[in-house]
């Protein structure tokens, strides 16, 4: 398969730039550690993480390893940006954080040298930010062993996420930089279904992610209309 190129470099260089604020939870990744721990107790209802060894693909500064190592799983944190891998680094070294390793990788060349090593695959809010997602959601595939469990979260393309998760998010609520999503990007859960099934992986679960701007409140329930998780098990 493709192991290079699948990876835009002003993508990379938007989230470089701001690598010294992932663990300010007051700065603009505020909203993934208000956020993780409702993706993090979801995980783990359908599959408990102890003792597991866990991929983590896009992992940024690490906020969502960082927590799966803590509950137990050995985790590799890959990501293609150095300036938050470092962070990652430095921050599981502050905090102490055990069983968690960060490396500078594609999914894409990870696959071709360690397939079906992973119990768990996750990657989240990644697939919007890369030129063909379908590359990534196969590197995935190919990365869990047969029966593990790959999640995916991204945001759904329609009217009400242009309004809600760009027009709101980035330019009203500020609640993200301006230019984090380019709409034409965006997924639809028809198109990501399409992904797994061409990459062996059967989708079991779904749920959409909400929030209140003037609770300033998240929640998970049915609805994937902007923001959507979804649960595969590989064939």
């Amino acid at each position: 398969m493709q192991t290079q190129d699948n990876f835009d470099p002003a993508e990379l260089a938007k989230f470089s730039d701001l690598a010294h604020r992932w663990w300010d939870k007051e700065s603009e990744f505020r909203p993934l550690h208000q956020i993780n721990p409702l993706r993090l107790d979801w995980i783990e209802n359908l599959i408990p993480l102890k003792g597991l060894r866990v991929l983590d693909v896009g992992c940024g500064g690490g906020i969502l390893a960082d927590a799966m190592a803590r509950k137990g799983a050995d985790v590799l944190g890959i990501d293609l940006a150095s300036k938050a891998l470092k962070v990652a680094q430095l921050h599981a070294l502050e905090a102490q954080t055990e069983g968690v390793q960060y490396r500078e990788i594609s999914a894409e060349a990870l696959a071709a040298e360690q397939p079906g090593s992973f119990d768990v695959v996750t990657c989240m809010e990644m697939l919007e930010h890369v030129p063909d997602p379908s590359l990534v959601v196969k590197a995935c595939a190919l990365l869990v062993k047969p029966g593990g469990h790959v999640f995916f979260s991204t945001i759904n393309r329609n009217a009400k996420a242009f309004l809600f998760a760009i027009v709101g998010a980035e330019y009203v609520l500020n609640l993200l930089p301006r230019g984090t999503h380019e709409y034409a990007k965006l997924i639809k859960p028809s198109e990501l279904a399409a992904y797994c099934r061409s990459a062996d992986l059967n989708q079991t679960h779904a749920k959409g992610l909400q929030y209140n701007p003037l609770t300033k409140h998240y929640w998970l329930d049915g609805d994937t209309s902007v923001n959507y998780m979804c649960a595969t098990v590989k064939a």
